[in-house]
């Protein structure tokens, strides 16, 4: 009660130097450059034009950075601009959230990290309204019970899922399974046992939430089962840049393509292990492999693989790729763009045939989204968001494909290629049609009626 009056009487002396309430989200890696940073960006924009009297705080660790290098890396990453200036608390220990800091559970120490970097936000500025936009859901008990805050979050991705207690169970190796733990039919049941309780632990921060917004009916059905919160869940799609695609006229593209005889298959994600670029190299070599490129001549397809590296870590990883490719004699075939501008981003897309994704039981997929406005025909993962929300058919026609191996996906690659140009055009056709759903505009529209609760609390 004692730190709950402190932190009300900062509230209070703040407010009366500046009378509008504040919104303030927490987002540590705003300058990430990411589909979780486009939906920040778009929600403040909504929020700074619908509500003219309040003032907005993001909570970010991005050091070494000012807020107009930011902001500037938002117009030239996301062709976002905000109406009004934002104010930035920078945090000093976000690597208490990092997971190199937590060889062993992980995922608890991450957590425990989090509500400590929420306290140091916290006590550096005390919010209104408190709008967790990045997933560290063990800050909203600290903002709701010791800040006294009225508090909502986005959630991309839930921190455990029902289907991570699948593979523990089943002693799958995966990347958030280690092979010596699945392996061992001890440490398995451990672990088990250490997932349920954290479940538990990650279902009541969750209840603490005023607001719940999940990105995709993948994420509805784990949030529901874990956070137990359906009256005030519901699903608001993140906010692709379909406009800037669609203004590329299809048929002339279609084409350019094939006078030129020379295919690019594109992936978009930013380089991290659940990603699987691994997978797309491989599949991409099985591709070179098969006989109908092998006849049509190695020269006529490759693969380019796009995406941000968020730190050192990231870094590495593409080293390893670039390696792999060697190692499977695909490197003259493969190029790698990093942290590219927007305009580079939408030149690689819409020169593409194929826009490629294998990340296994993706929340949403935004790339997969931009490809298909871009007029790229999608081969996806075939779980997740773009199973359940995004690939689906549109006027009783296909809009993409997906597969779930390396097999199937050199086999959809191949099938893909060898279409004609006419069946090729039907499917982009019938994918940009279906991803206007998808737009800036309804993301928008969802977003302000879903935290209208919220905002209405300010008095406004």
């Amino acid at each position: 009660m004692g730190v709950r009056t402190w932190l009300q009487m900062k509230r209070k002396t703040r407010r009366a130097q500046d009378e509008r309430p504040t919104v303030a989200f927490f987002h540590p890696y705003c300058n990430a450059g990411g589909g979780g940073e486009r939906v920040l960006w778009c929600a403040l924009r909504a929020l700074q034009n619908r509500y003219q009297g309040v003032s907005f705080v993001v909570y970010t660790g991005d050091q070494g950075v000012t807020a107009e290098q930011i902001l500037n890396g938002v117009r030239r990453r996301f062709n976002i601009r905000l109406p009004r200036l934002v104010k930035f608390v920078f945090l000093k220990h976000r690597l208490l959230v990092e997971a190199k800091l937590y060889p062993h559970f992980t995922l608890l120490g991450q957590s425990i990290g989090s509500i400590f970097l929420g306290w140091e936000a916290l006590t550096e500025f005390v919010p209104d309204l408190y709008i967790d936009s990045m997933g560290y859901t063990f800050t909203l008990p600290v903002f709701r019970y010791l800040g006294g805050c009225q508090v909502g979050s986005y959630v991309h991705y839930p921190t455990i899922s029902t289907d991570m207690l699948f593979v523990v169970r089943e002693r799958n190796p995966r990347f958030n399974n280690a092979e010596y733990i699945s392996s061992n039919p001890v440490l398995s049941a451990i672990k088990v046992i250490y997932y349920c309780a954290f479940a538990l632990l990650y279902g009541l921060a969750g209840s603490c939430s005023d607001v719940v917004m999940v990105n995709s009916t993948w994420t509805l059905g784990h949030i529901l089962a874990l956070w137990h919160a359906p009256n005030h869940t519901s699903v608001v799609f993140p906010p692709c840049d379909v406009q800037a695609f669609l203004e590329v006229p299809l048929d002339e593209e279609a084409e350019e393509k094939e006078e030129r005889k020379c295919h690019s298959v594109v992936s978009v994600g930013q380089f991290r292990p659940e990603k699987d670029h691994r997978l797309q190299i491989r599949a991409f070599r099985k591709l070179l492999d098969s006989k109908g490129v092998q006849s049509a001549g190695r020269e006529t397809v490759k693969l380019v693989l796009i995406g941000g590296c968020r730190n050192q870590e990231d870094e590495e990883r593409v080293l390893m790729l670039r390696g792999l490719c060697q190692e499977l004699g695909v490197a003259d075939r493969v190029e790698f763009k990093l942290n590219i501008p927007f305009e580079e981003l939408k030149k690689n897309l819409t020169d593409a045939t194929i826009g490629l994704h294998t990340m296994c039981n993706e929340h949403f997929g935004i790339g997969v989204v931009e490809c298909m406005a871009a007029g790229t025909i999608i081969l996806a993962h075939k779980s997740g968001g773009p199973k359940l929300d995004i690939v689906v058919p549109c006027d009783g026609g296909l809009t993409g494909f997906l597969a779930d191996d390396e097999v199937s996906y050199a086999d959809a690659m191949e099938r893909i290629l060898s279409m004609t140009p006419a069946a090729r055009l039907e499917i982009r056709r019938r994918a940009r049609q279906s991803v206007t759903r998808f737009s800036d505009q309804e993301f928008e529209g969802s977003f302000l009626a879903s935290v209208e609760p919220l905002i209405s609390t300010l008095g406004l």
